[in-house]
C-alpha cells in the first residue's frame, strides 16, 4: 500500500478552512499543513492566547478565534461572525475534543462535558456554517472519531452518563456520538442533493497532549501511567494524516472513513477504517440526529 504523505496534499490557494482545537495536537498539524498548502485557515480555538501563538508558528494566513464548543452561546456566536466574515467556506474540520479521566463534569449548558465538546458542540457548529459550506463549490466537512467508538454504545436514556459514570466509557460514547454524527450528516446530505460531503477519520493511537492532561490529577502514579502509554503511540504528525487526506484529497467522496491501516487500525499507512455496526446503523444515526437537534436547539437537513 502506497503511504499517504502530506507531499500528496493538493494546492489549497483560495480555499477557506475552519480547525477546531487548532492550537495544539492534531489541529495544530492540521491547521499547519494545511497553510503552508495555500490555505486561509481560521484556527478555532477556546484559548485564543495560545491560538496567537500557533498562528505565529503556523505564518501564512491564519486567523485566530474564539470558540468554545462546550458552550452553545459560544458556538452561535463563532459561527455567525464567521459567516458574516467569510459567506464561502470551503472546509470545517471537526477535530477538537477532550479526554477526562476525573470525576464526572458538565458543559455551561449542563451536559455532560465530553459529548458537548466532542460532539454536540461539533453538530450545532456544522449546522449553523451549513450555509457558507453549501456556497461552497467543492465544500466537505470533517470529523475526528477514535478507534474507541468501536466498543461504544450509545444509551439513549442516559446520553449524559448520569448514571454509573465512568470517563473512559463516557469518552468512548462521544466518539460513537461523533461517528455517528458522521456518517448520518454524509447520509442526509445526499438525500437533499447537497454538494457538501461528510468525511471521517481516526488517528489510531497517537501521541497527543490530551492523555497526559487527562491523567495529571491522579499524581506522580498518573504521570508515569501516562509516559509508559505514550511509548505505544505513534507520532502526532503521523496522526493527523488521516485528517488530512480526509480533508484535502480530491478522490476522497462522502461515505468515507480514513485510519491507520495496521496493526488493529492504531498505526500505519493511512487506508479505510472500519465503523461499527451502531456507528453505521441509520436508525442509530436518526435517533441521534433527532436527539442532537432537541439539545442543542440547532435544527438543519
Amino acid at each position: 500500500m502506497t503511504d499517504w504523505t502530506t507531499d500528496h496534499i493538493p494546492g489549497q490557494h483560495g480555499r477557506v478552512a475552519v480547525v477546531t482545537g487548532a492550537n495544539s495536537g492534531l489541529g495544530l498539524v492540521t491547521a499547519t499543513e494545511l497553510a503552508r498548502h495555500g490555505a486561509h485557515v481560521v484556527l478555532a480555538v477556546r484559548d485564543t492566547a495560545a491560538g496567537e501563538r500557533a498562528a505565529a508558528r503556523i505564518g501564512g494566513a491564519v486567523e485566530v478565534r474564539e470558540l468554545d464548543l462546550a458552550s452553545l452561546r459560544s458556538v452561535r456566536d463563532f459561527a455567525a461572525k464567521l459567516a458574516a466574515d467569510h459567506p464561502v467556506l470551503d472546509l470545517l474540520v471537526n477535530n477538537a475534543g477532550v479526554v477526562l479521566l476525573g470525576p464526572r463534569r458538565t458543559s455551561a449548558d449542563g451536559f455532560e462535558l465530553q459529548l458537548a465538546t466532542n460532539a454536540l458542540g461539533h453538530f450545532a457548529l456544522t449546522g449553523l456554517l451549513l450555509d457558507a459550506l453549501t456556497a461552497a463549490e467543492h465544500a466537505r466537512v470533517v470529523s475526528l472519531s477514535s478507534i474507541t467508538h468501536k466498543n461504544a454504545h450509545l444509551d439513549f436514556d442516559d446520553l449524559m452518563s448520569e448514571r454509573n459514570y465512568r470517563a473512559a466509557a463516557a469518552y468512548g460514547r462521544s466518539k460513537l456520538a461523533t461517528t455517528v454524527f458522521g456518517v448520518e450528516l454524509d447520509r442526509r446530505l445526499r438525500a437533499a442533493g447537497s454538494p457538501v460531503i461528510s468525511v471521517l477519520a481516526h488517528p489510531g493511537l497517537t501521541r497527543t497532549n490530551l492523555t497526559p492532561r487527562a491523567w495529571e490529577h491522579r499524581g506522580r502514579a498518573g504521570r508515569v501511567i501516562a509516559r509508559l502509554g505514550l511509548l505505544a503511540t505513534q507520532p502526532v504528525e503521523r496522526g493527523a494524516l488521516p485528517q488530512l487526506r480526509a480533508a484535502t484529497d480530491p478522490t476522497v467522496g462522502g461515505e468515507r472513513f480514513l485510519g491507520p491501516s495496521g496493526l488493529g487500525e492504531t498505526r500505519g499507512p493511512v487506508g479505510e477504517a472500519r465503523l461499527s455496526a451502531e456507528a453505521a446503523d441509520p436508525a442509530v444515526g436518526a435517533r441521534l440526529w433527532a436527539a442532537a437537534e432537541e439539545l442543542t436547539g440547532v435544527r438543519y437537513l
